[in-house]
């Protein structure tokens, strides 16, 4: 920031205006030549004395942001704990702007690629959960019924498990909005999740595909297969998730939950990493955004 250095105070400037006195009577063009040669050496000297340059540091998280391990636990934020969002009123692909919701300590970014249909979201984020969230969201403003549905990959294999990229409908942009979406996790879990009033905590329904002698199973022997699409459906209050398992016509998964918003709100996708401190990598695909029910394939 360039208010934190008083200009006086800084070793280059007092060295200045030390000389400057003791050579007052000298003429002035000279007087500024010495002046000018003292400022430059002095950067000179600061610059050789400080060697490298000083290392970035890492940004405080507090420890219950910390992800779920076998020694800690994840648990709630503090209740009056809140960062407000970072919010871009610029167009991305079909969606009308982005947000850093309750800004990670990382920013986020995203891109679109018009020729793959792909939206690339790089997020860090402690999670979207409990009673506040912390995510990369690319939004657009609607009201009514709403059809959403995307593909979803990781490009990262090695990234956390519970990181998730998410389809998603919010009242607002703050951190702790009422909200549904639909999630699939680094987990292959999928949920139908909900916030029903503003700073509560989640609500879900769990999906889990297992799957035996399939070639798309998962490669670690578990059993569990990846969808290869999920949908989120708004009809009036009641709001679906439909997933598509092997490429299958979608269908409604689970029983819908009840949820109102009043018009306009905030319909989007989002990715966040589970890792408060640091980036991950979602890439959501064909991406289909209708203002009505029933067009989700």
């Amino acid at each position: 920031m360039l208010h934190r250095t008083e200009v006086n105070s800084h070793p280059m400037f007092s060295k200045m205006n030390f000389f400057s006195a003791v050579i007052r009577p000298a003429r002035p063009a000279v007087l500024s030549l010495l002046i000018l040669s003292l400022c430059v050496v002095a950067h000179r000297s600061d610059a050789q004395t400080s060697g490298q340059p000083a290392p970035q540091q890492t940004p405080a998280v507090p420890d219950w942001a910390q992800p779920g391990t076998a020694t800690h636990e994840q648990v709630p934020p503090p209740a009056d704990f809140h960062r407000p969002g970072t919010n871009f009123d610029k167009p991305i692909g079909i969606f009308r702007g982005q947000s850093d919701i309750g800004s990670a300590v990382v920013p986020g970014s995203a891109s679109y690629d018009p020729t793959s249909k792909q939206y690339t979201i790089t997020s860090a984020g402690y999670n979207i959960w409990y009673t506040r969230d912390e995510f990369r969201y690319l939004w657009t403003k609607m009201s009514g019924d709403v059809s959403l549905a995307a593909n979803v990959t990781f490009p990262d294999p090695k990234g956390f498990d519970d990181r998730k990229a998410v389809l998603v409908i919010r009242q607002n942009l703050d951190d702790d909005s009422e909200e549904a979406m639909a999630g699939e996790h680094g987990t292959r879990m999928i949920h139908l999740a909900w916030r029903p009033k503003r700073g509560d905590g989640f609500k879900d329904f769990e999906y889990r595909f297992g799957a035996v002698g399939l070639p798309d199973g998962d490669p670690d022997g578990s059993g569990d297969l990846k969808a290869k699409r999920i949908g989120i459906e708004k009809h009036g209050d009641s709001i679906a998730l439909f997933i598509s398992v092997r490429g299958e016509p979608m269908h409604q998964f689970g029983p819908p939950i009840m949820l109102h918003f009043d018009g306009p709100f905030y319909v989007g996708i989002g990715f966040c990493s589970h890792l408060p401190a640091t980036l991950d990598t979602a890439v959501l695909s064909n991406v289909v955004i209708e203002n009505a029910a029933g067009k989700l394939h």
